[in-house]
């Protein structure tokens, strides 16, 4: 008995000295301001000074509160997260942090906040400004990264680049003047670019505005060069140079990407444009519950070909709102077939209004190469009668009644005829608002169901 209760005293003097002399746990929150020491802890009362320190230190399930204040350098993470854990920079809540790349060193293919090779990292609600190249580059195999509710302004290449990996989301930020270069250098790239074989993206309630440029590149959303399985939707992209969301397989493959529910306005190209520019293809890309005004073309499928044979299988275009588009010679609502040499296989065009624009509401260039496409219950207003316009099947001619189109307002007024008249093949099951369909006797044309 006296031998037990000693081995049960030895046991617990033993385990006591064990964790006495363990590690104390990592803080799971570190702490960055202007007036802070880089030798310090990093807590709230004795923070950091730099960013890059916090970014050299963060570990899995660590969050970085950045402080009030300009920070001229960059924030390139050291380390990864895990699954649950992810690796946050973040302003403090309440507060106006600004990484200011004005004299800092970006090289080219790099961002003021570079992501490379690392998986869940969250940047968010940061002002991120005057970069040398991108704003936030996320490349290299990186995947399960967020980039939300940060203000990108006045970047010489993207606003926010996602490529090389998977699990990307872009939420809520606001980029303006991304994109800004005037040299003509074409390794720019576009204002939010998803790109080179990303799988698994969401683009989202973003506002992108005032940026591109008129010499090269500069579309204002653009999925690109291998990407598949993406989202891009409730995105504002306006007053950009060129055209505002872009679906282009260049050379290689793009599938499985829907665009629903964003506002396109004054876009100086294409509103939406699908492309294989350089020999590739797109399939199964849905254009949907769209909102397209001031563009020179509304919807254009190509948008582009250098004359290499590429293919389009299976583009949907349901239920958009194409008003007053064309402003300048040739540019109209929809234009199909520009490029003979992009074959067009499994186009449906349906249950769109096509309103008021310019030259054209739906222009078709049919060659031997376009088959299998679908054009019926669009609401076509104001039939221009060129020789490749055309209404297709079902049609419904008239004003669409707008409740007030020059304020924005595309509800349809109680007496549209577009209400009821559209067809439920291929409809979506919530209008651009997320209210369901149908709502009455049937599916309304448009980007909205009606409501009283």
């Amino acid at each position: 008995m006296n031998n037990l209760i000693k081995f049960i005293l030895l046991t617990f003097i033993l385990l006591s000295i064990y964790y006495f002399l363990l590690p104390a746990p990592v803080s799971s929150t570190y702490y960055v301001a202007r007036n802070g020491n880089d030798n310090g802890p990093g807590t709230e009362a004795q923070p950091w000074r730099t960013i890059t320190k916090a970014a050299n230190t963060a570990v899995a399930g660590n969050t970085v509160y950045i402080k009030t204040g300009t920070y001229n350098e960059r924030l390139i993470p050291a380390n990864p997260g895990s699954p649950g854990n992810y690796v946050t920079f973040a302003a403090y809540p309440g507060e106006i942090v600004t990484i200011d790349g004005t004299g800092v060193s970006v090289p080219i293919y790099n961002g003021l906040v570079h992501i490379s090779n690392k998986s869940y990292i969250r940047i968010s609600n940061l002002r991120i400004i005057n970069s040398q190249w991108a704003g936030v580059w996320v490349a290299n195999d990186s995947s399960y990264i967020t980039v939300e509710k940060n203000y990108i302004y006045n970047t010489r290449s993207s606003g926010i680049l996602m490529g090389n990996g998977h699990h990307y989301t872009a939420d809520g930020n606001e980029i303006e003047k991304g994109n800004s270069d005037t040299t003509g250098d074409t390794s720019i790239q576009e204002i939010i670019s998803i790109q080179y074989n990303t799988d698994t993206f969401e683009v989202k309630n973003n506002y992108v505005h005032d940026g591109g440029n008129p010499v090269w590149g500069g579309e204002g959303i653009v999925a690109k060069d291998g990407s598949s399985n993406g989202l891009i939707y409730n995105n504002v992209v306006s007053n950009v140079m060129s055209t505002g969301i872009y679906i282009d397989a260049y050379s290689t493959t793009v599938s499985n990407i829907s665009v629903y529910s964003n506002r396109l306005q004054n876009t100086d190209n294409t509103g939406i444009g699908v492309s294989g520019e350089v020999g590739g293809t797109a399939y199964d890309i849905h254009i949907y519950n769209n909102i397209i005004s001031g563009a020179q073309v509304g919807i254009r499928i190509p948008s582009y070909n250098d004359g290499t044979v590429s293919y389009l299988n299976n583009i949907q275009v349901i239920n958009n709102n194409i008003y007053n588009n064309g402003g300048t010679a040739g540019g109209g609502g929809v234009l199909i077939g520009q490029y003979p040499n992009t074959h067009i296989n499994g186009l449906v065009i349906r249950n769109n209004i096509i309103s008021k624009n310019k030259n054209y509401q739906i222009a078709f260039n049919s060659t031997d190469s376009n088959t299998g496409y679908n054009i019926d219950h669009n609401l076509i207003d104001v039939f221009k009668g060129l020789s490749n316009e055309i209404r297709g099947k079902f049609y419904i001619a008239g004003d669409p009644q707008f409740v007030n189109p020059a304020g924005g307002d595309f509800h349809l007024g109680n007496s549209s005829p577009a209400i009821d008249t559209g067809s439920p093949d291929g409809a979506p099951n919530v209008d651009f608002e997320g209210n369901p369909r149908p709502r009455g006797a049937g599916y309304d044309i448009g980007a909205f169901e009606y409501r009283q």
